[in-house]
This record gives C-alpha cells, sequence and structure tokens, in this order.
C-alpha cells in the first residue's frame, strides 16, 4: 500500500458562503488590530503580556521556538516513525547530558522530509529528517549531528543572529505580520482570500506584495530552518558537538564519519542541496574534525535517564504557559480543507493540524515514555483520538477501526516499555468497550450497505471497523468505482487491489481487475502507476503501468504530482525523470508568478507561491523566489 505524502503549505480552499462571511469578518478584525498595534511600526516587535500573566523572558523565547515548531510540523509534517524517534531520543539525550545545558529542555522531533537535513530552534526542538536517517546513519555518526544541532541551541546561534531571531518573533506573532515579495508593480489595494489558518493578503506598498498567513509561515520557516549559519558558528557545532558525542561514549570520529557519509550519498553536482545548503563549508569542516580527533577520548557510555526525568519535568513546566487552542473539527459536509502533502486529492479527508500543546506533550513523551507524567500524557492522547474518532452518529460515521488502532498502538508500546504501568489495564478495558460498541453497529452498518444508499464516508468507515466482513471485497471495489470517479486515482488503485486481494477468483475481485485495466490507460498519476507497476498478480498490467510511468515521469503536467512521487518513491528508477521534470513546471510557475505580479493579478501569485514552495521546496526557482523575498528590517 502505498505510504501518504506529507510536505509543506495547505491550499487556498473556498469555503461555503457562511463560512467566507465569518472569515471576511475576521479579516476586517484582523486588520482592525494590526491598525492600533505597534506591529507595522515595529515588524518585530511583541505583543504587550496580559496584565494576568507575566512571562519570563525564558518561558517567552520557549514559546516562541514551540510555535516555530508547531509551524514546521504543519508545514514539513511529522515522520511517523516510533522506532526511529526512540533511537534519535536515547543518543541525542546521551550527548545533550553532556553539554551540561539547563537554559531550555531538548526535544527531539523527525520531520517528513525526503531531505537529508537537520535543524534546531533556539528554545531546544531538534528536527532530524527521515531523508536524513534513512541514508543509513551510524550511532557515532548520529550522535555527531545530534551534537552539531545541541551546539548551534547550548551556543545560541539563533538569537545571535539578528535576522533569525527577527524571523522567530515574527513567526510567534498571533497574527502573522507578513513578508514581502519584490514586484515591479502591485496595483491591488487589497486582497482578502480565505485561508486555512487565518489570512494572507496583498497589500499596495512600496516594498512590494505582501503575504500573510500560513503562506508567509511557509516563506518564514524557509528563512529560518533551512538559512545556514557563518563559517564559524558551524565550527563551533562540530567542535562542542563532537566533544559532547565523544564524551558520552561515541567514538571520536563521528563527525568525520557523518561527512564521509553525506559526502558519499549526496550529489557532488550542488552545494546547494540539502545539507550542503544550510551546513556549507564541508571541506574545511572534515579538516578541522579530523584534526580535533586526537585530542579526544571516547569516555564510557553512561545512561541518561535522570536527564530525561528532569528534561521531562522542564518541558512540562512550560505547560501553563501555552495558550489554549481549539483544535480544527474534520471538515464538515461541504466544507474542503488544504492539502496537507504533495499530490493529495481535494477529496480525501484531511487530518487537522498538529497544536503547540500536543508538540509539547509529543516532546514530553519522548524525552521519559514511562512513569506517572507519561501515563497522563498517554491517557490525553488516545481519550482525544478516540473521542474524535466516534464522536458521530451512530448511522456508520463512527470510525472504530481508527479508535482501536489508537489503543493497539499504546497498549503494545506500553507492554513493552512499561508493563507495569497501571494504566495498561484501563487502556485494555476502554479497548474491550470501544470493540463491543463497534461490534453492536455491525448488523445496521450491513443493512445500509445493502440498501445502496450511502456515500463514500460510510464506505470509507465500514472498511476500518470491519475489514474481515464478508462484504469487504465489494466495498473495497464500490470505493474504488467511486475514487475513480473522483480522480483519486491513486486511491482507487489502492481499493481495486485490496478487492482483487482479497476476492481474487471472485466476482468483486474480477469486476477489481476489469477496472484496473480499464484505468491504467488513462492514469495520470505517477504514484499510481508506480504502485500498479509493483504489483505482481498480473504482468500485462504491470507492463502496461511501466510503459505509461516511463513516459509520463517526463512529461506529467501536475507539479504536485511530481512531488508526490518523489515523496513515496524518492529512489525508483523514475525519480531522477521526475525531478528534472519538476524543476521545469516550478521554472514555468516562477515565469508566471512575475508575469501575474506585473499586471498586478495577486491571486494567482499567490497561488504559484504557494505552489512552487509546496511542491518544489528544493527547485533553482524555490531559492530564486527566495532571494526575492524581502522582510522589513
Amino acid at each position: 500500500m502505498r505510504r501518504e505524502a506529507t510536505t509543506t503549505t495547505a491550499r487556498i480552499l473556498l469555503q461555503s458562503n457562511g463560512m467566507r462571511s465569518l472569515r471576511h469578518s475576521t479579516a476586517r478584525l484582523l486588520l482592525l488590530v494590526l491598525a492600533f498595534s505597534s506591529i507595522p511600526a515595529a515588524w518585530g516587535a511583541e505583543p504587550l503580556p496580559e496584565p494576568s500573566r507575566t512571562q519570563t523572558p525564558d518561558a517567552e523565547l520557549f514559546g516562541k521556538s514551540l510555535e516555530a515548531a508547531t509551524q514546521a510540523t504543519r508545514v514539513y509534517g511529522a515522520w511517523d516513525n516510533p522506532e526511529a524517534l526512540a533511537r534519535v531520543s536515547e543518543i541525542g539525550y546521551r550527548v545533550a547530558k553532556e553539554a551540561n545545558y539547563d537554559d531550555y529542555p531538548i526535544s527531539f522531533f523527525l520531520a517528513d522530509m525526503a531531505e537529508p537535513n537537520a535543524f534546531a530552534l533556539p528554545g531546544g526542538h531538534i528536527f532530524v529528517t527521515r531523508g536524513m536517517l534513512e541514508l543509513g546513519l551510524s550511532d557515532d555518526a548520529l550522535a555527531a549531528l545530534l551534537g552539531h544541532e545541541i551546539g548551534h541551541v547550548v551556543r545560541k546561534h539563533g538569537m545571535r543572529l539578528e535576522r533569525k531571531a527577527m524571523l522567530l518573533n515574527i513567526l510567534s506573532q498571533a497574527v502573522l505580520v507578513g513578508v514581502a515579495v519584490a514586484a515591479d508593480k502591485n496595483r491591488d489595494p487589497v486582497l482578502n482570500i480565505p485561508d486555512p489558518y487565518g489570512y494572507y493578503n496583498t497589500r499596495d506598498r512600496p516594498e512590494g506584495n505582501l503575504v500573510y498567513g500560513s503562506y508567509a509561515a511557509s516563506v518564514i520557516l524557509s528563512e529560518l530552518l533551512l538559512r545556514s549559519y557563518s563559517r564559524d558558528y558551524e565550527d563551533e557545532s562540530d567542535m562542542e558537538g563532537q566533544r559532547w558525542a565523544s564524551a558520552a561514549g561515541f567514538a571520536t570520529d563521528g563527525t568525520v564519519q557523518l561527512m564521509a557519509l553525506l559526502g558519499s550519498r549526496l550529489p557532488d553536482s550542488s552545494r546547494e542541496y540539502g545539507y550542503w545548503r544550510t551546513h556549507p563549508f564541508f571541506d574545511q569542516r572534515v579538516l578541522a574534525a579530523k584534526a580535533r580527533q586526537p585530542e579526544l577520548t571516547a569516555g564510557a557510555p553512561r545512561p541518561a535517564d535522570e536527564f530525561r526525568v528532569r528534561t521531562q519535568a522542564a518541558i512540562l513546566a512550560f505547560e501553563s504557559s501555552i495558550q489554549p487552542e481549539k483544535r480544527p473539527e474534520k471538515p464538515g459536509p461541504g466544507e474542503r480543507r488544504p492539502e496537507r502533502g504533495p499530490g493529495s486529492d481535494e477529496g480525501k479527508p484531511k487530518e487537522p493540524p498538529v497544536t503547540a500543546r500536543e508538540l509539547l506533550h509529543l516532546a514530553a513523551l519522548t524525552a521519559w515514555p514511562v512513569g506517572p507524567a507519561a501515563d497522563r500524557l498517554r491517557s490525553e492522547r488516545l481519550h482525544s483520538v478516540r473521542d474524535r474518532a466516534i464522536a458521530g452518529p451512530a448511522s456508520g460515521s463512527r470510525d472504530y477501526g481508527r479508535a482501536l488502532a489508537a489503543y493497539d498502538e499504546e497498549i503494545g508500546t506500553l507492554q513493552a516499555l512499561a508493563p507495569e504501568s497501571p494504566v495498561l489495564a484501563t487502556f485494555r478495558t476502554e479497548r474491550e468497550a470501544v470493540a463491543k460498541e463497534r461490534d453492536s453497529l455491525r448488523p445496521a452498518a450491513i443493512e445500509v450497505w445493502k440498501s445502496g444508499v450511502y456515500g463514500t464516508p460510510f464506505l470509507e468507515v465500514f472498511l476500518s471497523n470491519y475489514p474481515d466482513a464478508a462484504e469487504a471485497p465489494a466495498v473495497h471495489l464500490t470505493l474504488g468505482e467511486a475514487y475513480a470517479r473522483t480522480s483519486r486515482q491513486a486511491d482507487a488503485v489502492d481499493q481495486f487491489l485490496a478487492a482483487w486481494k482479497d476476492d481474487p477468483e471472485g466476482p468483486s475481485g474480477e469486476a477489481a481487475r476489469r477496472g484496473l485495466r480499464n484505468l491504467a490507460p488513462a492514469l495520470d498519476q505517477l504514484s499510481a502507476l508506480a504502485e500498479l507497476a509493483e504489483q505482481q498478480q498480473d504482468g500485462d498490467l504491470r507492463r502496461l503501468a511501466e510503459e505509461r510511468l516511463a513516459t509520463k515521469a517526463g512529461t506529467y503536467s501536475d507539479i504536485a504530482d511530481g512531488a508526490a512521487y518523489l515523496a513515496q518513491y524518492p529512489t525508483g528508477p523514475y525519480a531522477e525523470a521526475v525531478t528534472l521534470r519538476l524543476n521545469a513546471l516550478a521554472e514555468g510557475l516562477f515565469g508566471e508568478l512575475l508575469l501575474y505580479q506585473s499586471v498586478g493579478d495577486q491571486m494567482k501569485a499567490m497561488d504559484r507561491i504557494q505552489r512552487i514552495l509546496t511542491h518544489a521546496p528544493l527547485s533553482p526557482a524555490a531559492s530564486r523566489l527566495m532571494a526575492k523575498v524581502a522582510l522589513p528590517a
């Protein structure tokens, strides 16, 4: 089955008339807030604290950093790999312990980015990308990598650079004040465009077109997290990270191992790729690391349990300072939510974005995953998932399968980590109750299926709740047909293949096979073609998909489609051709951006900005776009 891809900013989706009216009212209110605040005069100014809440400087900076980490998770996506996160945290906290740093608690997160990279925020939030870990780093190399990022935090490099400090301030505003994209002309005085997380506006200003809201967040994050440090700061972080990793019991040549692996696995033709772009001066850093190595001695490995417990407590100490944030509910009837990943289909149900409080709790659980505090956090998280999944009416909208999967995951984790935990028995009892309620509704769900009167959401929930039902192959087939009618090609392929697998010789399987044969010649989505090319049941169908994929890899027209393929098949046989075409499409969008800016069509210009940054953030066009960005001083 294909893995959902996640990447950057959300697509603009117009809401119903009532929602549009509400959002326009909100926009007018936000403009009034801007007009009567100090933000227009001082772009990096901090909002005044509420009289009843006096924040310490530490809490303020931690809050800004947490907000940036939350935005980064929303934009780049979180890589859901508990084993990888556990490995990063085990190694990372051993290294962090040697730094003797307690200004801010260190937290580790995984970003779902194919680009090999790592970055740190001033409040101790450290991200490692999926692409970096998939390179196959040794423990020693990973310790050096994490030590380097911890060095940026400990030595306060992010706050010692005025530009990064300003970016963090801007990103932390309740209303993003905006960034400017230089343009020759700007004829539209004001545009208010619905935005899933607020509003972005374009205004007639001398410095160009201002972008607000989630678009601004994307641009600011690119600047904040993906812009490199100076040579001195890189050298200082290497030195400290190498020293701390060695003291923690890792090999003294971890940095050299890391650089050698990166040098052998990443392109030599460009120092603008991934880790090179954000961590430059490669050759000099390798020489310096080798020179330091004889002066270091690997210490005896020591557990960091006590340090991790203290770190968890330090993280949770900020819990009361996090402003409440209502998590958006699932989209209602007729409401469309933005994309959460490249190539995602608009009709596909979207998860609401993570909140700062949820990210704080994840950091605390990662810091120390057992004990009373961890039990509380697990319970809150599990019950939140359960309540959202089964909150709807009983007539086919309650996703018990999702709730039960969440219980199984937490129970399995606790059984492995802390079988003596008192909440383990509670979770098992609650799971039995959820399963019993699901089973009680099974006859009614089957009757709805037999009636033939249902929608796509019912089919999706039916398969989640009753995957072993005798009706499942036919439901897979019907759902695949529904997806095919709405251009959700990759999802249609998934469902047809599932029906074929579950009923290979029966009527549903044969119909699914015919559906795939009819669908294949018209497939445009690269990931759908790639999945068909991997199946082994039908050689003719596989060859047809391979031939079409070979052609489409260099000729596809949807930039989101190319991004989706690269996210799912980063080392696939057509990755190079898809990347070349992706860069060409991004270049075309950049040309359209300049054209629309020159004639004053700001809505279309903003759409091109979003598509480039979302689907081709590593393209030459994205680099040219970022070079045009101007932040008010």
